[in-house]
């Protein structure tokens, strides 16, 4: 069976793109935050959860909502997606929060709410709640992206038919360096109903798109 790479988002150095087309940018955020939560308003998206988020979770979360809104996910059952992402940090962003407040032994008082998001594979749950899903998932953690891994991992899941498609990527935070990459993998098709290319799913393509923004 041959696959394709049918559908893409990056968010990267306050620019988004979607399936080769930049749809927003800004170099006037002092934050990541601000970044985060404006573009949350700008696509209108309605999901009072997100405040709540840690910032892997916000990241990975709006990739998702944008990859999404064109993917036509709804074709599949919610067992037949799944989601293979990676990072190099794992949580240590959030697990830095965290340590500030149990730190002080005078001033011991850990939040649940920060303490909840000290595991990096939280991000996969929060895009499966927003999106009902429950195909295989997994999330690893290596120095550098990995083309290869990831396409070894998404294929066989393909080819053992646990899943009918897969969400593939990379999203790494810490402190204010980030980086999310977000793909659809889907069985072979010549070009998405929109119009919008699709690409071989090879590790070379999905380096290619990675290193492109």
């Amino acid at each position: 069976m041959e696959y394709n790479i049918t559908g893409y988002c990056t968010i990267h150095d306050q620019k988004v793109v979607l399936n080769d087309t930049l749809v927003y940018f800004s170099e006037h955020f002092t934050s990541l935050n601000d970044f985060l939560k404006t573009l949350y308003r700008r696509e209108q998206v309605n999901y009072p959860k997100f405040y709540k988020m840690d910032r892997l979770s916000k990241l990975g979360f709006l990739t998702a909502e944008l990859l999404f809104r064109n993917a036509h996910t709804n074709r599949y059952k919610e067992t037949e997606v799944g989601l293979v992402l990676s990072n190099s940090s794992a949580s240590l962003d959030t697990d830095m929060t965290h340590q500030e407040t149990i730190k002080d032994r005078t001033k011991y008082f850990p939040s649940p709410s920060v303490f909840v998001y000290t595991l990096p594979n939280i991000v996969i749950g929060e895009i499966c709640i927003r999106y009902g899903l429950k195909g295989e998932n997994l999330f690893f953690v290596s120095e550098q992206f990995h083309s290869n891994i990831l396409y070894n991992t998404i294929l066989e899941m393909l080819e053992q038919k646990r899943i009918n498609a897969c969400v593939g990527g990379w999203v790494e935070i810490l402190s204010n360096d980030y980086h999310s990459f977000l793909f659809l993998v889907e069985k072979k098709k010549n070009r998405n109903k929109e119009g919008s290319r699709v690409f071989s799913f090879q590790p070379s393509n999905i380096q290619s798109l990675f290193d492109k923004h």
